[in-house]
């Protein structure tokens, strides 16, 4: 598993109703899209569930790395950079996928939580919890899905859950669900990734 996400932040003022407009319009895309387990269009808008700023970042969880290249260079990202510009785009290592009691429902919110991995710790012991960490979000009622992955070169680890109702039981940064593809969901690999 290999997770990715690229965040377009909007200005104080802009009209989110576009970004919610081109996902009913273009989300569908990715429904059938080789390689790809998910992708979750998530919108943060400015004062709701506390977010400072207006965000759209999806968030996505690949089966192939070749399914994530071809997505990246063979035109499907291009309509993104074309309208909004070239993004930084973030890639993880997976570490752990746990299917969570809401499975079958659909998502209302994510939550997305970065944090550093800290100097001077055994790796193991910190992946083990990370991945302990995505089993334990995914037992919380209303879970449908937690993931752990790692970034080995700037050594941050992201956590990411999609939850069927509006509070989460998780910390991070909360982003409305405007529209899941899961073509793959079904191949991505339960429990820890090594």
């Amino acid at each position: 598993m290999h997770a990715m996400q690229y965040e377009l932040t909007l200005p104080a003022d802009y009209d989110t109703g576009i970004i919610r407009s081109r996902v009913s319009r273009i989300g569908h895309l990715l429904d059938d899209w080789d390689g790809l387990g998910l992708k979750a269009y998530l919108l943060r808008e400015r004062g709701v569930h506390g977010s400072p700023v207006n965000q759209y970042a999806p968030f996505y969880l690949w089966n192939t790395v070749q399914g994530m290249n071809r997505f990246l260079w063979a035109g499907a990202f291009q309509g993104l950079v074309d309208d909004f510009g070239r993004p930084a785009v973030r890639q993880w290592t997976g570490l752990a996928y746990e299917e969570g009691g809401a499975a079958g429902s659909p998502a209302a919110v994510a939550v997305r939580r970065r944090q550093p991995v800290p100097a001077g710790v055994g790796l193991s012991a910190v992946m083990e919890d990370a991945a302990r960490e995505a089993g334990r979000l995914a037992a919380e009622d209303g879970a449908v899905l937690a993931a752990a992955a790692v970034d080995p070169h700037h050594w941050d680890l992201v956590h990411f859950s999609l939850w069927e109702h509006d509070a989460p039981k998780a910390d991070g940064d909360v982003f409305r669900v405007l529209h899941v593809s899961a073509p793959g969901r079904d191949r991505l690999p339960r429990g820890r990734q090594w």
